[in-house]
Order: C-alpha cells, then sequence, then structure tokens
C-alpha cells in the first residue's frame, strides 16, 4: 500500500450530489480537501429523475444556494424547463422544480468543482478506513493507495453493497451501469456500526421518437422562475414536458404479473419509500382507481431518452414492455433503458449528531443516502452539512449546525437524529412546523447572514442581503404610515397591499408617488410580509417560546438512569439518540412533556 504524500482536512468518499456540496463548501471555507470517486466521469450524475427541486425539495435547493452551494447554480445553467409547484397555493407551500439536461449538469458540476480552489479531486474505490483511538485518520482504496486525513465525510448514495432487482434477475451494482461499493459495509460493520437495507426504483428510459406526443397533454413551463439569488445563469433553449395515463389494460398486465416482481415475490428485503410507490404497489393499493398519472420528461437537449416518471417498476423486462405499450401515447414506445428497484446499506438512526459527525468515530461524516434520505436534494443538504463541519473540526473551528425554526435542511437533520426510520427519508413541507417562516423565496435572508460568517459567500453577496433586509424593514415601516383615500375613507398603503384584491403591482399602480419599484424580488418580499405580518409574528413567537428548550445542553455523557422518576421507554430513547440539547430529547419519539420536566429538574440540579 503507497501512501500519498499529502495529508488532506477533509476526505470525502463519493461525488454524488452530497459528495460533490461537501468537497465544495470544505474548500470554500480554505481546507484542504479531496474528493474520491470511483468513475470521474460519474460526477453529480442524475441516476433516476432528470429533476432538481419540487415540493419542499425546492426549498432545500434554495437554502443551499443561499449557503454558498453550488446545486442551484448548476440547475439554473443546465434546465430545460422550469415551473413553480403549488403557484395557487399559499407562499409557504410554492416550490421550484426544473428539467435538467441530465449530461450537461454531471459535467458543469465536474466543471465548477474542478475548478474550486483547495480541492483536489481523484478516481479511487475506497476499500477501508483507516482508524487509530477512535478517530478517523485515512483511506485505503482498492488501487493500493492510502491517503491521509484529519475528517473523512462518506457519501456512498446507493452503492454500499447495492443489489439491482429486474424481475427474476439480480445484481451488484450501485446504480444500472456501475459497480457496487463493496469494502465500505464490512468495514463499517467491524467499527460496530448498525446498518441496514433500503430500497429505491427508476422507471424505463424510452425513445422520444416512438412516442405519440398527439395523444398526450403537453405541460409547458413557467417564467420567471430559478434557483439562485445570484446573478441569473445562461438559460439553455426550454422544451415542454408531457402528460399521458395508464389504463385498465395496464393494471390488468400489471396485476396478471406481480408474481414475477421481487417486491412481492420477497426477493427484496430492503424497504422502500412509501410516498413514492413503484407502479406494482399503485395498482394493488389503489386497486379502485382507473388510471394513473405519467409525466413524460426528456432527459436532455441532445438525447431522445426520456424519463416515464410515474411507472418505477422491477418487473421483468417483457412485463416492462407490455405495461409500457398500454399506456395512452406509447402504444410502440421503444424502451432504450428498463426500470429495476435497487436494494442498498444504510447506516441506521442514532449513530450521528446534528454536525452529521458519528458517534462511533471521531472525524468521521456521514451525509447522504447513508443516512436512510432519498433525494438528490435532500443528499446535497446534509452534504453542505458534513463539508462545514468537517472543515470546522479539522480546522478547529465550533461545529455548526441548522435548528428546525433556520431551515428546512435543518428540519431534515433533527428528523434523521431523533427518528428511527422505517422507510427512506423525503421532505415533505407539513414536516416543518414553522413553514411560513421558511418560505423558499426567502433562504437569503434567513441563511446569507451565516454563510458569510462562515467564509461561504462573498462579502458582496451578503452587502447584497443585508441592503435587501433592511430595505425591506424599512419599506414594510414607511408603507404602515403612508395613506391613500379608497372609498371615502383613509386607509394605509401597507393595510390596502395586505388585501386579498391588492398586490405590490397593484400598489404601484394606483400609487405611483408613495410606493417605490424595487424589483420582482423584492417586491413580493414586501408585499409576502404585508399580507402574513399577523401569522409571521405569531411564528415567531412560537419559536421564541421553544427556542429556550433548544439553549440547555446535555452533555453527550449524560446519565440517564440516575434521572429518578424517568420512564423507562424515555430513558431508553435518551440514552440511544443522545440529544445535545432539551429541545432535541422533547422532540424525540417515546419522551413526553412529564419526562422532559423531570429531566429539566435533574439537569438544573446538575448546574
Amino acid at each position: 500500500m503507497w501512501k500519498y504524500p499529502k495529508e488532506f482536512d477533509v476526505l470525502v468518499i463519493g461525488a454524488g450530489h452530497a459528495g460533490c456540496e461537501a468537497a465544495h463548501a470544505s474548500a470554500r471555507m480554505g481546507a484542504e480537501t479531496l474528493l474520491l470517486t470511483m468513475n470521474l466521469d460519474t460526477i453529480g450524475k442524475m441516476s433516476c429523475n432528470p429533476s432538481v427541486g419540487g415540493t419542499a425539495k425546492g426549498h432545500i435547493v434554495r437554502e443551499i444556494d443561499a449557503l454558498g452551494g453550488l446545486m442551484g447554480k448548476v440547475a439554473d445553467r443546465t434546465s430545460i424547463q422550469f415551473r413553480m409547484l403549488n403557484a395557487s397555493k399559499g407562499p409557504a407551500v410554492r416550490s421550484p422544480r426544473s428539467q435538467a439536461d441530465k449530461a450537461a449538469y454531471a459535467l458543469e458540476m465536474k466543471f465548477r468543482l474542478e475548478n474550486t480552489p483547495h480541492l483536489e479531486i481523484k478516481q479511487g474505490t475506497t476499500e477501508s478506513l483507516i482508524v487509530k483511538n477512535g478517530r478517523i485518520v485515512g483511506v485505503s482504496t482498492q488501487e493500493g493507495i492510502e491517503y491521509s486525513a484529519k475528517t473523512v465525510i462518506i457519501s456512498s448514495g446507493t452503492f454500499m453493497r447495492g443489489l439491482l432487482h429486474i424481475g427474476e434477475t439480480h445484481f451488484s451494482g450501485g446504480r444500472g451501469g456501475d459497480m457496487a461499493a463493496t469494502g465500505l459495509s464490512p468495514c463499517l460493520e467491524a467499527l460496530g456500526f448498525q446498518l441496514g437495507r433500503l430500497k429505491t426504483g427508476t422507471p424505463p428510459r424510452i425513445n422520444r421518437r416512438s412516442i405519440n406526443f398527439s395523444l398526450c397533454e403537453e405541460q409547458p413551463g413557467d417564467e420567471g422562475v430559478s434557483f439562485s439569488y445570484d446573478t441569473p445563469e445562461i438559460r439553455m433553449p426550454q422544451v415542454s414536458c408531457h402528460i399521458t395515463y395508464t389504463t385498465p389494460k395496464t393494471h390488468e398486465i400489471i396485476r396478471s404479473n406481480l408474481h414475477r416482481s421481487p417486491l412481492y415475490a420477497g426477493t427484496i428485503k430492503g424497504i422502500g419509500p412509501r410516498y413514492c410507490p413503484s407502479i406494482e404497489d399503485k395498482v394493488v393499493r389503489f386497486a379502485d382507481k382507473e388510471r394513473h398519472q405519467i409525466f413524460l420528461e426528456p432527459e436532455g437537449l441532445t438525447t431522445n431518452e426520456v424519463y416515464v416518471n410515474g411507472i418505477s417498476s422491477s418487473l421483468p423486462f417483457d412485463v416492462q414492455l407490455q405495461t409500457i405499450h398500454s399506456v395512452v401515447g406509447l402504444e410502440n414506445a421503444e424502451i432504450m433503458r428498463p426500470a429495476y428497484a435497487i436494494e442498498y446499506d444504510y447506516v441506521k438512526s442514532d449513530q450521528i449528531y446534528s454536525t452529521l459527525e458519528t458517534k462511533l468515530v471521531e472525524g468521521l461524516f456521514l451525509a447522504g443516502q447513508i443516512n436512510g434520505t432519498t433525494g438528490y436534494e435532500e443528499a446535497a443538504g446534509q452534504g453542505l452539512i458534513a463539508g462545514i463541519n468537517a472543515a470546522c473540526k479539522a480546522m478547529n473551528r465550533p461545529s455548526f449546525s441548522l435548528k428546525r425554526s433556520d431551515s428546512y435542511i435543518g428540519v431534515m437533520i433533527d428528523d434523521l437524529i431523533r427518528f428511527e426510520l422505517t422507510e427512506p427519508y423525503r421532505m415533505f413541507t407539513s414536516r416543518a412546523e414553522h413553514r411560513l417562516l421558511l418560505r423558499q423565496d426567502n433562504a437569503d435572508l434567513r441563511l446569507r447572514p451565516i454563510a458569510y460568517e462562515l467564509g461561504l459567500i462573498t462579502e458582496e453577496q451578503y452587502l447584497r442581503t443585508k441592503f435587501k433586509q433592511e430595505t425591506l424593514d424599512e419599506e414594510t415601516k414607511r408603507l404602515s404610515h403612508l395613506f391613500k383615500t379608497v372609498n371615502g375613507r383613509g386607509t394605509s398603503i401597507a393595510q390596502l397591499i395586505s388585501r386579498p384584491d391588492w398586490t405590490y403591482e397593484t400598489a404601484l399602480e394606483n400609487c405611483p408617488d408613495q410606493v417605490r419599484d424595487y424589483g420582482s424580488d423584492l417586491n413580493q418580499q414586501i408585499e409576502l410580509y404585508l399580507k402574513y405580518a399577523g401569522y409571521i409574528e405569531r411564528q415567531k413567537k412560537e419559536v421564541s417560546k421553544l427556542e429556550h428548550l433548544d439553549e440547555i445542553r446535555i452533555s453527550p455523557t449524560f446519565d440517564y438512569s440516575a434521572v429518578i422518576g424517568l420512564r423507562t421507554e424515555a430513558r431508553q430513547k435518551l440514552s440511544r439518540f443522545t440529544p445535545h440539547n432539551l429541545g432535541q430529547a422533547s422532540r424525540i419519539s417515546g419522551v413526553s412533556p412529564a419526562d422532559i420536566s423531570i429531566l429539566l429538574i435533574s439537569l438544573q440540579k446538575q448546574g
């Protein structure tokens, strides 16, 4: 084994969406970083859906951008359709989504990483972790190279002992066409980590030329949608997606072949995502439904591959072909890549801190699907936090974590460290109790001051955000003292904008001498604040009441068995999850308000 001559501050294993953000964040903070990937040609690869964002996921992408991350900028540069989901609903649930050019996205991500100072990228397959005295010190690779590092981040995606299923056929792989990672799982088990198995799947890809689009519904994109808060990226040409539907014949074909599905035959042992079911699951669980919606999403401008969203499957190829041909407009469709299910290892809950550092091995961090999540955005958000904290640890800086009241990323990580996962974790707006404060449109105001302190964004980016916040504060106050006569009564312009039938644009048209035009972004911020001021202030008060619990720290070595009056279930859960503070303890399933009161008294006695 040859030892590489340079010691790195941060070493990142895996260059999927978590690994890319982790490596970029740590390097931006000045940490000497190595990104180690099995294949340089698959950096930032979109293994499944060629899209970024969506319900709640779009919030995470905007938070990543606010914190100096890459995903939003790369998506803006390489997307071929943008949409704002839930645009007709309240501002808390509106979410940007884009359809990316799959190949362009990966190439753009690779290019940006290759040009990031303090970051080296190398091809290599990690075989084992090198741990001394309970601390990570490096890794060794299949190629016979040992890399030394002060901290290591594992972002292995679905590669750890990955097993692909297509009907009765199953074979090893990290995703279709790529090898699995076989060395990491036994290494983690030897270190004492508890692993589990999860399952996800992907639909077939079909040839665009074989689709009868005249039988499908066109779905054009929306104007004025983007992810990044910075200078707009040059856009690629925009295209439409299409919608079609399954038929009774589709459901009949699937029902008659369920015995050939590894999911129903018992071959697959991993737990799949309940909210993103396979077409087999849809047909069985929703037996009374006559049809299911399917989205035909192009994978890029320079390929004819179309992603058939909504028909994920692990059925044999011949059944997949029959199924596709029974769908409206796909009667003669050519399958270019078959659907498949994949099982993979993950590290079970309660083995990481809110910094994403592991409890068993100091300096070892986990990010992405290895923590039981699913989705590019959830992985990227974790990668960013892991990269920040690995750099902080290597550079002897204080650790960093986000609270539930700060961001969707904070909600996600808080959930991961206090829940025992029964299925792959996906973010929803309903998971955030303060979602009106955590809108996708104000992520920069919430997080860019933090990003500037960490060294993740430039002074120019910070000052631009500071000006935006100051203008928002001043203008909402100013408009509350300016009046206009409406129906014989003097009413403040702030009150007028808060009405359902008024917008900021209405105020600009009716009060041109009093209302200032700051551009669509800031105009919208002012309007939303005025319309929802009462609700926003109420949520801020709720956050303030709860934050005092988060300020009461609990030592990782605290002995819960010595707390008199604590219920057995609470004692077991608290000992297992080792919360950092009383707020985290209060949110653990099985810990009651009475348990928290008893614990608080015990903590106060210890002083």
